[in-house]
């Protein structure tokens, strides 16, 4: 199989396994099966682009259509896309594991539309991973919005209607004012929208222009969840949990995040932004805003609540990464998309377990329930420890490297001493608001019922293989290290 044709196959496998999928309504073991096996075969092939990554060379890529001279749909092989795409196809796994046993458990309905369109969303993910140039990227990250809509909106209620609402308005709304036409300007200026190595519109745009338009950007590429426009994310709350764990670990905050790394990696160029110094203003947006998200997670009672707070200011940790533009800061930001992804959606599994098995939805009835469902709490506490960035857990790593990308930063010194107080000040909050969770789950008072009650065995090996990872990547973070410098200045 050469590298091309397994380019094609990442995006062929999930829409032909949904296909399948939705023809199996009748047979759910058959349609689960069906789910399970496409997954496999996904992360199989981006498992074989990873191991013959050495053989990337710049005819690893193909063209889908080119309805305008030089404006293309077109595919390609890059490490910074295999890393997003082994990340979401390997998650996928866990995702679909977890998500036969919470639907069934929880008497989900239309599960087979669940699973349709989670393997929909999928290919979408894959489109933006390997998107060869800025239209497409931009084209599929709109797809992914509109295929995710349903997801929001499984359940048919009201809040969910209202919740589904407010996702698509924000989200779209901010593409076409915003993203849409910042890729208008590019084209124009620069008279391409290839992602090329080193960016392409130094020497083509304005200096006083790239403040604006990097703004633009990051504006309108609101799954970042930079505020003001993340209101959307716990809108979004009222899905199902695996379709939490999909919109926060392994597709649409993702894809937004890997946007914004990629646009300021292979559009602006780190050096050109470096140069003008636009970030020195540019990186107050991140950081204000991983503050602002921890300090509201405080507040918030409701368990998936505060995990999407939570969520809002750690992608804002990778946004924060590629505005310093540097080495150390763009590996970390990278690395992170992993880390954070393997590490949240091991706490929205655990959060949809106690959902299922205790009916409890808020921090503040969790008390004593680690006694009774120790395996899920214990999940908890190493996905927490992960965000926090503590050793032994896989996001020391990409915490370390984002440290080290502010220690690196070259700016005004009320930047830098900023950045670095957000850092120190964000880690602490993380610790207060994330952590005294499964405290109070283990150590607090109970009801006196201590009977082991766990959540589907399904729903566990679901949240198994996550946490494992977590573990796993603390000692040998190499898989993603080795993508995410490939890619760094």
């Amino acid at each position: 199989m050469t590298i091309t044709t397994a380019l094609i196959f990442t995006l062929v496998i999930p829409l032909v396994g949904a296909i399948a999928i939705s023809q199996l309504k009748r047979y759910e073991n058959l349609r689960d099966g069906a789910t399970l096996v496409t997954a496999l075969c996904l992360f199989a092939v981006n498992v074989y682009l990873f191991v013959n990554r050495d053989l990337i060379t710049d005819e690893a890529n193909f063209t889908l259509v080119e309805p305008i001279d030089g404006l293309a749909i077109a595919f390609s092989l890059n490490s910074f896309g295999l890393l997003f795409a082994l990340v979401a196809s390997g998650l996928w796994i866990a995702t679909s594991i977890y998500a036969i046993g919470y639907m069934r458990a929880h008497h989900e309905k239309h599960q087979t539309r669940f699973f349709t369109l989670f393997a929909v969303a999928i290919f979408g993910v894959m489109a933006v991973a390997y998107s060869d140039n800025l239209f497409t990227l931009f084209l599929f990250y709109e797809f992914l919005t509109v295929s995710t809509y349903p997801l929001v909106t499984h359940s048919g209620t009201q809040a969910a209607k209202r919740g589904g609402r407010t996702y698509i308005f924000i989200l779209m709304g901010t593409s076409i004012l915003f993203f849409l036409p910042a890729m208008i300007i590019t084209w124009f200026t620069a008279g391409t929208l290839d992602f090329v190595q080193g960016g392409i519109l130094q020497g083509k745009l304005d200096s006083a222009a790239l403040l604006p338009l990097l703004l633009l950007f990051i504006l309108g590429i609101s799954k970042a969840g930079v505020m003001p426009f993340h209101k959307w994310l716990p809108a979004a709350m009222v899905a199902p949990t695996p379709v939490s764990a999909l919109l926060h670990a392994v597709a649409v905050v993702k894809a937004g995040v890997f946007s914004v790394v990629k646009i300021v990696v292979f559009i602006f160029g780190t050096d050109f932004i470096n140069d003008v110094h636009a970030n020195d203003w540019l990186i107050y947006l991140p950081a204000i805003t991983i503050l602002a998200a921890s300090l509201i997670a405080l507040t918030k009672d409701n368990l998936k609540e505060r995990l999407a707070y939570s969520t809002v200011s750690q992608l804002s940790y990778i946004v924060l990464g590629a505005m310093l533009a540097n080495k150390y800061a763009i590996i970390g930001a990278s690395m992170h998309i992993a880390m954070h992804a393997f590490a949240k959606i091991a706490l929205f599994f655990a959060a949809g377990a106690i959902l299922v098995t205790m009916h409890k939805t808020k921090v503040s009835e969790l008390s004593g329930l680690g006694k009774r469902m120790p395996f899920t709490f214990t999940v908890f506490t190493i996905g927490t420890l992960s965000i926090i960035g503590l050793p032994f857990f896989g996001g020391m790593w990409s915490k370390w490297y984002l440290l080290s990308g502010a220690l690196d930063y070259q700016s005004i010194s009320i930047t830098y001493w900023f950045v670095l107080s957000t850092l120190a000040i964000s880690s602490m909050l993380n610790i207060y608001y994330l952590l005294s969770i499964p405290m109070k789950g283990f150590f607090g008072a109970s009801d006196g019922n201590t009977s082991i009650q766990e959540a589907p065995t399904a729903c566990l090996i679901g949240m198994a293989i996550p946490t494992l990872f977590t573990l796993y990547l603390f000692f040998d973070p190499s898989i993603f290290y080795v993508l995410s410098a490939a890619i760094a200045p």
